[in-house]
């Protein structure tokens, strides 16, 4: 049986592993194994990152939402008093009303006080 080589695929393994950690610094960017491993880390943390931004965005939306309340009503009176009057709506549109359209937010706000 005839020797095969696999140097065309390799080659092309190789080019395609680098082409992925293009713009990494040092032997990341140049040597085919500094590079997978960072290629499986980086995997890693932007799984894990994908679920921390869900957080981050929902405590955003929360500080939003009790900045545009004020003084005359606390966060967590004004999320308590909307679930037993039974407004549905979540936090990502009521911020989004506090910060583009204040006037219906302050509706709301009088709606539920």
């Amino acid at each position: 049986m005839a020797r095969v080589k696999g140097g065309k695929i390799s080659a092309k393994r190789r080019r395609n592993v680098l082409k992925q950690v293009k713009g990494y610094r040092f032997a990341r960017s140049k040597k085919e194994r500094a590079a997978k491993e960072a290629i499986v880390h980086a995997g890693k943390y932007a799984f894990a990152h994908r679920r921390d931004k869900k957080n981050d965005f929902r405590r955003l939306w929360s500080v939003r939402i009790n900045a545009a309340l004020g003084e005359n009503l606390s966060y967590s009176k004004f999320i308590g008093t909307l679930n037993k009057k039974g407004i549905k709506v979540n936090r990502k549109m009521l911020a989004e009303l506090a910060v583009n359209n204040p006037e219906s937010f302050s509706r709301l706000v009088k709606q539920v006080s």
